[in-house]
């Protein structure tokens, strides 16, 4: 799936509190400014930016769990808003605050969500045994989701969100919680997304997994793209810390 994206803006209305907190007036924070990229399949894009930069709104946008303001998306030359149902059946979102239901198993979360994706039976079973097997959920299929370690939970639903085997895959942090085994085996995961030809968009604030999975990257400050380009451009002369760092300072 190729995907743009174009102009993309929006705010959020401040409380009362909120805005005597910033002290400045304003009625509004603008948490995207006119964000436009692009992703290719078989391409594995990062958006790197520190904690409030505006790199979950973005990609809630792109995912249409929330409406912008303005600026359009496109999926392979068509507004993703022309129909969404479309849309949303060819992306997998995957977010740390995915709240998974406590009293649910992993084995029937997998389930109802491939039912809710229109998948067969047939079609359930063969994804939650390729994925259980991949991040070793097995032995926890039929535990109840509140007994599971952060990481399982993780874990769980990274398998949920792609059981519907998803064109296009957004994941914010998606090492979030994972030792480091688990973060090996979805780094590895992901690689194999992309040599299967999927279109990829992951946030993080963590440099070493954009140097070693992202194809290209976008620096993302106060809601605007401030840096974009291939890695390995943007990288000839300093390592990407070093890089985002300059940029950093530059702007305060």
């Amino acid at each position: 799936m190729e995907l743009q994206v174009n102009n993309l803006t929006k705010s959020f209305n401040l409380s009362w509190t909120q805005r005597r907190q910033r002290g400045d007036g304003s009625r509004k924070l603008v948490a995207v400014s006119g964000l436009s990229l692009a992703l290719h399949p078989g391409q594995i894009y990062g958006l790197l930016g520190p904690n409030g930069a505006g790199k979950t709104t973005a990609l809630r946008c792109i995912a249409t769990l929330i409406e912008p303001d303005s600026g359009t998306i496109e999926a392979d030359g068509k507004d993703v808003h022309s129909d969404l149902a479309q849309y949303r059946r060819h992306v997998g979102f995957m977010t740390s605050e995915l709240k998974l239901d406590d009293f649910f198993t992993p084995a029937y979360t997998m389930t109802y969500m491939g039912r809710l994706y229109g998948l067969s039976e047939e079609q359930i079973q063969a994804r939650r045994a390729e994925l259980f097997a991949r991040f070793d959920i097995d032995r926890f299929a039929d535990a109840k989701i509140a007994s599971l370690s952060t990481g399982m939970k993780q874990k769980v639903s990274l398998a949920v969100s792609l059981c519907h085997d998803p064109d296009l895959i957004i994941f914010d942090e998606p090492t979030n919680g994972l030792d480091i085994v688990a973060t090996r085996d979805v780094e590895n995961y992901l690689v194999e997304l992309r040599r299967q030809g999927k279109t990829i968009l992951i946030s993080t604030h963590i440099f070493s997994l954009v140097e070693k999975l992202c194809d290209r990257v976008g620096i993302i400050l106060e809601g605007k793209l401030a840096l974009e380009g291939e890695l390995k451009e943007l990288t000839i002369e300093a390592d990407l810390e070093t890089v985002f760092f300059d940029l950093l300072e530059g702007r305060r």
